[in-house]
């Protein structure tokens, strides 16, 4: 009976210690649990404050232009730019040309237009009836870019023109590709007997105004039609409607010839362009230049960004055939959900990853760095009234 008391006092003893070390064991478990529960709360808050740094787009709705067909590819640009950063917002702009877009803002049937040329003063007074309380809207040049003269010609790529020779052509009165005017400047060249084709736009254009503007100022006796946005049926030729369509309709016909965006006229030829003493063919850089040394045009609303383009310059590389489109927006909305996506997709348009997504969908020059400061300045002063 002593050893078997002994034996089960030892038993007691030994369970006790197993019973400690679980106990022990657990103890060390709940802490270990508590420490992985505290880190991981721990990395969820960091990751909220990181979450809180980055900007996420969170405006919603759908914003509405229509205008300018030549800014169509930059505006391809733009959209697919400023729609991956707000997902929420939808952005429909409506190629239909700079007198149609102009004329769906003024009556109310869009938030903003594109246009090739700037409002003139019976457009200005309109859009004080358009938009609240009385402010008349803004003209903001956003693209730039050279209207080229391209031309369909059967093993020929490039030819020098002079403003005379190209206001001929399109007047109607240089009517034959060997005609001694186009020969003296392109010596080495054979130029074949064949009948031009000028090709114009058939709806209103301000590129139509942009190219007229250039030869009334350049080359007034060869083209005695002054700037126009509509065709003058005098003149003649084949009209297309729309960029697509003038170029379209050059390139179905050799001897054709006709003046559109830069950016939209891969495979014709193109036209370098007369001035001062030497002939000087479109770029970018070209383009840009023109407009660096152009004024903003006199007796315009304050804020107003309307540029009267040095057309006559003798600058040496200056191509001076060039479209700056604008979008046209109202200094005040009625809706605050309109001002907020205005604002926004206009800021983007005008910053430097907005133009440069414009420059690499449709080869445009990026506005300067203070222009771009001085546009984004006004759009912050858009308002809800």
């Amino acid at each position: 009976m002593r050893y078997t008391w002994r034996t089960l006092l030892a038993l007691i003893a030994l369970l006790a210690m197993v019973a400690t070390a679980c106990a022990s064991d657990d103890t060390a478990a709940e802490e270990d649990a508590a420490d992985e529960t505290t880190e991981a709360d721990e990395t969820t808050d960091a990751d909220d404050d990181m979450a809180e740094d980055v900007p996420a787009g969170d405006l919603s709705g759908t914003l509405v232009g229509a205008g300018a067909s030549s800014q169509a590819a930059a505006m391809d640009g733009w959209v697919a730019g400023f729609q991956s950063a707000n997902e929420g917002v939808t952005v429909n702009y409506d190629p239909i040309g700079s007198g149609g877009g102009r004329e769906q803002f003024l009556a109310g049937a869009t938030t903003f237009a594109g246009s090739d040329a700037f409002l003139d003063e019976e457009e200005l007074a309109a859009s004080e009836e358009r938009c609240v309380d009385g402010n008349p809207a803004i003209s903001i040049p956003h693209y730039i870019s050279p209207v080229a003269v391209a031309f369909n010609l059967d093993g020929i790529e490039s030819l020098n023109m002079t403003p005379d020779v190209i206001g001929g052509i399109f007047a109607g009165t240089i009517t034959n590709w060997n005609d001694p005017a186009i020969a003296e400047v392109n010596e080495g060249v054979e130029l074949p007997d064949l009948a031009i084709n000028p090709v114009h736009r058939s709806d209103d254009s301000g590129t139509t105004e942009n190219f007229t503007g250039y030869l009334e100022v350049v080359a007034p006796d060869a083209w005695p039609y002054g700037e126009i946005e509509t065709w003058p049926t005098e003149a003649g030729g084949e009209g297309a409607a729309q960029t697509s369509g003038v170029v379209q309709a050059i390139t179905a016909g050799n001897g054709s010839i006709g003046y559109a965006d830069a950016s939209q006229i891969a495979g014709l030829g193109t036209v370098a362009v007369g001035v001062g003493d030497e002939f000087v063919a479109f770029s970018p850089e070209a383009a840009a230049a023109v407009v660096d040394v152009s004024p903003r045009a006199e007796g315009r609303p304050e804020g107003d960004f309307a540029i009267e383009l040095a057309r006559d310059t003798t600058e040496s590389g200056v191509y001076p055939i060039v479209l700056v489109s604008y979008h046209i927006v109202c200094q005040a909305y009625g809706d605050q959900t309109e001002v907020d996506l205005v604002k926004a997709f206009m800021q983007y348009v005008g910053s430097e990853d907005g133009q440069a997504a414009s420059a690499a969908s449709a080869g445009s020059a990026p506005i300067s760095e203070t222009l771009r400061g001085e546009i984004a300045s006004f759009l912050e002063t858009i308002t809800v009234a």
